[in-house]
């Protein structure tokens, strides 16, 4: 991986499977807009990240967790990471607060799978599986890290990765379903062919500048 000047947000590998612009856009150009959706999952994460430790028959439970990885150049808090005996040893197994219900694509199982990472590393110790808790079915939904799963969150963060050192924000590619429902929708104008949300920006500010002054007092 390109070397960088600071780690990779875990989060920004389940908005680079979603969109690769969509997670330039927020991570390399620091663009964002709030929507019901991001809101939602907003207060679900303000109420998680919590920080706290406590132990239920045998299960050490914590939450806010900071996690990193030096080898994927990563780093983030996981929301609630259970730690079970096992053996002469305690197995992670994370778990990930989202809202909604479980998604058709994989994105929220990259960002699970980049704790797991994190966490073998910082431990020692594999990490087999997690879960992701969707707040509208109100339940876990199990995860497994297989070596599929292992390969697709690498390879997002080797992408990502890449980007970020590079600076680049990819192109627009008009996905209907997707497109729809992200927030940040009005800056990437993904039916146009802008490459930077903050090009067009300086753009359009400039051009309304310029009717200011041909107007005239």
């Amino acid at each position: 991986m390109a070397a960088l000047d600071e780690p990779i947000a875990i989060s920004a590998l389940q908005h680079a499977v979603y969109c690769l612009r969509q997670a330039a856009l927020i991570h390399i150009e620091r663009l964002w807009e709030e929507n019901r959706f991001t809101a939602e999952g907003r207060v679900l994460h303000d109420v998680a990240h919590t920080a706290g430790e406590r132990k239920t028959k045998g299960v050490r439970r914590v939450t806010a967790l900071p996690l990193a990885s030096a080898r994927l150049n990563l780093t983030g808090v996981a929301d609630l990471v259970e730690f079970r005996r096992d053996g002469d040893g305690e197995t992670a197994f994370p778990v990930e607060y989202k809202r909604g219900k479980p998604k058709l694509h994989r994105a929220d199982e990259v960002q699970l799978c980049a704790q797991a990472l994190c966490l073998e590393e910082m431990t020692g110790r594999p990490v087999p599986e997690g879960a992701l808790y969707y707040a509208e079915p109100k339940r876990r939904t199990a995860v497994l890290f297989d070596a599929d799963l292992r390969r697709l969150t690498e390879d997002t963060a080797q992408a990502f990765g890449t980007l970020v050192a590079e600076g680049r924000t990819p192109p627009a590619i008009w996905r209907a379903a997707r497109c729809r429902s992200c927030s940040l929708i009005e800056v990437c104008r993904p039916k146009a062919t802008a490459r930077s949300a903050t090009e067009f920006r300086r753009r359009a500010i400039e051009a309304l500048l310029d009717d200011d002054l041909g107007a005239g007092p």
